[in-house]
This record gives C-alpha cells, sequence and structure tokens, in this order.
C-alpha cells in the first residue's frame, strides 16, 4: 500500500526487490482468512474455502521471504465440514502455549499444528470439536467467534440461533452461554478479559460483563428498523471505540461506548457495501475497511471529534482485483495488512 522502496535512498538491490504487494491464488474462492500471531511463524496465515459442498479445505500459507512467494504446505491442508465462517490462530506472540488454529461453522474447532521433527513432517490435527447445544446433535450454525487476547483460554462464539457461547478450551467446557439478542447474532468481538459485545439481525450493538450476565448496554442501535448489522470490531488500544457495518450499506460507523447511540463518525467513501473492518494493532486512530468496490481504504481517526466538511476521507487506497470479502491487520507485524477477494490472498505492506 506504501509506494515501492525509492531505490535512490540507499541504492541496494534488496530495497528494489522488496514488494510492497505479494499474491496467493488458491484452488477455490477464499472466505475465512487470518494472520498467524507467533513471533516465530511470520508471514504465516491460514485461508479457507467457501464451497457450497460438505467438505471444505483450510490451507496454512507462508510467504518465502528470500523470494517473495506465497506458498502452501501439502501437509497443512486439511478438509473442513462446511465452509469456515472465521478463522482465529491462538494470540500468543510468545509462543508459550502450542500452535493452535480455531474454525467456526457448525460448530467451534480448534486444531493443533503439530511441529516438525526429524522422523514426521508437520501434520494439522482436530483437538477439539465443540458443540454449545447440549440438548441436540444439531446446532444452529456459528457466524463468527472471538479468541481473547487477554486470557486466551476463552473464545466467544456467536450463532444464529440468538446465543453467545464463552467457551474454555482447556476444559472443553461451556462458561456462560447467553441469549445475546432478539435476533441472529452476526458477530462477536472481546474487549478484554471479561468484556465482550455483539452485533446481530436486530439491528443492535450490545455490551456484555461476564460479571454481570443478567444485563447488556446497547450501544447503538441501526437507524432503520429491522436493518442487521453484520461485523464488529473493537478498537485494541483505545476500548473506547469499536466500529459496526451494516448490511448491504457502504458506510462504517464508529462508535463511542460513552456516548451510547450517537457515532462519532462515519465513513462514506466506499462506493458499495462494506465486508470487513480492521482496527490497527497498533494505533488507536487507524482503521481499515474494505467491500464490494474492490477497495481496501485506511482512515486517520485521529480528527474524530470534531466534524470534518463534507466528512472524512481515507489516508489510503488499494485497489484489488474483485469485490474484498476478508481483511485482517496483523497484530505481530502491524505493517502488514492481508486482504482476500475471489480466489486470491493478497498482503500488503501499509
Amino acid at each position: 500500500m506504501g509506494a515501492s522502496s525509492d531505490p535512490t535512498q540507499d541504492g541496494s538491490d534488496e530495497q528494489q526487490k522488496r514488494s510492497e504487494i505479494y499474491t496467493y491464488e488458491a484452488p477455490w474462492h477464499i472466505y475465512a482468512m487470518n494472520w498467524s500471531v507467533r513471533r516465530d511463524k511470520k508471514y504465516r496465515l491460514a485461508i479457507a474455502s467457501l464451497l457450497e459442498q460438505y467438505p471444505n479445505r483450510v490451507e496454512i500459507v507462508q510467504l518465502d521471504d528470500s523470494n517473495g512467494e506465497i506458498r502452501s504446505d501439502p501437509n497443512l491442508s486439511f478438509e473442513h465440514p462446511y465452509p469456515p465462517t472465521k478463522a482465529i490462530f491462538i494470540p500468543d506472540k510468545d509462543c508459550q502455549r502450542p500452535d493452535l488454529l480455531a474454525t467456526s461453522s457448525d460448530f467451534l474447532r480448534v486444531w493443533r499444528i503439530a511441529d516438525t521433527d526429524a522422523e514426521s513432517s508437520p501434520r494439522v490435527e482436530l483437538k477439539s470439536l465443540l458443540n454449545g447445544n447440549k440438548n441436540s446433535e444439531y446446532c444452529g450454525p456459528l457466524t463468527s467467534f472471538d479468541w481473547n487476547e487477554a486470557e486466551p483460554r476463552r473464545i466467544g462464539t456467536s450463532s444464529i440461533d440468538t446465543t453467545c457461547t464463552i467457551w474454555d478450551i482447556e476444559k472443553e467446557t461451556v462458561d456462560t452461554q447467553l441469549i445475546a439478542h432478539d435476533k441472529e447474532v452476526y458477530d462477536i468481538a472481546w474487549g478484554g478479559v471479561g468484556v465482550f459485545a455483539s452485533v446481530s439481525a436486530d439491528g443492535s450493538v450490545r455490551v456484555f460483563d461476564l460479571r454481570d450476565k443478567e444485563h447488556s448496554t446497547i450501544i447503538y442501535e441501526s437507524s432503520e428498523p429491522d436493518t442487521p448489522l453484520v461485523r464488529l470490531g473493537w478498537n485494541k488500544q483505545d476500548p473506547r471505540y469499536m466500529a459496526t457495518i451494516i448490511m448491504d450499506s457502504a458506510k462504517v460507523v464508529v462508535l463511542d461506548i460513552r456516548f451510547p447511540t450517537l457515532p462519532v463518525v462515519e465513513l462514506q467513501r466506499h462506493q458499495a457495501s462494506v465486508n470487513a473492518v480492521a482496527w490497527a494493532p497498533h494505533s488507536s486512530c487507524h482503521i481499515c475497511t474494505a467491500g464490494d468496490d474492490s477497495q481496501a481504504l485506511i482512515w486517520d481517526l485521529s480528527s474524530m471529534g470534531q466534524p470534518v466538511e463534507g466528512g472524512l476521507d481515507p489516508i489510503l487506497a488499494y485497489t484489488a482485483g474483485a469485490e474484498i470479502e476478508q481483511l485482517q491487520w496483523s497484530s505481530s507485524q502491524p505493517d502488514w495488512v492481508a486482504i482476500a477477494f475471489s480466489t486470491k490472498l493478497q498482503i500488503l505492506r501499509v
């Protein structure tokens, strides 16, 4: 996303070779995608297929820095039931825990990426299959989930059955399950150890505190009735702020939880529906948005409080080759954003 390095600055071939964009083409349409967090696995991502059939695929790919190629490791490619709605690597920068990847579809699954040793090649094994519906082998499909960075044994899932479920993945038990909304819950995000928020087809953003499960706070409701909110991003550096996306809308609504119901700013430069939003992991005032106009836009919200004549403009824009359905900002390499469109994964230096 930045311009290529200026070769005149230090004259090194290395600088000239180093691209700002790397592309990987998958054998299928990509939907779920995310960055690895571990410091010892730089430029590693998981991507998953969107195929209208029961067997789907997950691949783990990695950029080879020496030649600029993103490669899939066939040993780390595995079959997955239904298309995953989301994939997240364990938030473990310091590599203190096993190398895990979680996915959501019909159930929450946690996969272990086994290390290579002399005898065996690396492989992926299913560690846990977590079903939140005790009374039935069927469950409301999971729309999304979030892994708690402050307490990595906790994962929160959102479901079309109106519930959010908080799992203890070490004990493989449900910590809490609550009816979060009046309609399908489309996304969930942690805002701290025991606080999470969710968005729903009922058009509301609600915040829950696990110390007081009976109550939730409505932070925002869409202005038109029955307008679903489909995505939620919680600012990692400044938990007062979150951003949400309205279904089939080209605008992104940024909220300050201290002033419920009134957006702090609305980002209105996309030309078609917005599909994804990601706060910068290292800055409280930068956010990236991407959508059906094939654009990924980065915004500086430092002037958030003051009205801007004609609305805020993005500081960077990147145009992809098709509608961008997925966007993730790397928490351990904050110079890099990943986008997925059609069968392509691209990582962009910002």
